[in-house]
């Protein structure tokens, strides 16, 4: 992998682990992988981040799912959850394939660039 993407993923890695929405599984692959970088485990850390973001990002129609559910409504609150669902359903008519919060931003972004983080 070129610098330039490498510095791409870093970035993007960071934004995923800082961000509010990200669960904690996330959070130890990125924290892992970027650990990782430069040594031997690196490769091995590359896969398991993906692995672990591909179980973790959202699809737009999961998001639109969650959001509608008694689950949804205790997670955000009732009203809340109604601006979510709406929300989900404003952006998959524009094309989403994905929630947008910044997790899910940060992991579309890293999945993106899949090939080349995994070699």
């Amino acid at each position: 992998m070129d610098q330039k993407t490498k510095d791409y993923l870093i970035e993007k890695v960071d934004e995923l682990i800082n961000s509010a929405t990200c669960c904690e599984d996330a959070k130890t692959a990125g924290k892992e992988w970027l650990d990782s970088i430069g040594t031997d485990k690196e490769s091995e850390k590359a896969k398991a981040l993906v692995e672990e973001l591909e179980m973790d990002i959202v699809t737009v129609d999961g998001l639109i799912e969650f959001a509608s559910s008694e689950a949804g409504a205790k997670v955000f609150g009732a009203e809340k959850a109604k601006e979510v669902a709406a929300h989900g359903e404003e952006i998959k008519k524009a094309g989403a394939k994905y929630c947008d919060c910044p997790a899910c931003a940060a992991c579309e972004a890293i999945l993106e660039k899949k090939a080349e983080l995994i070699g």
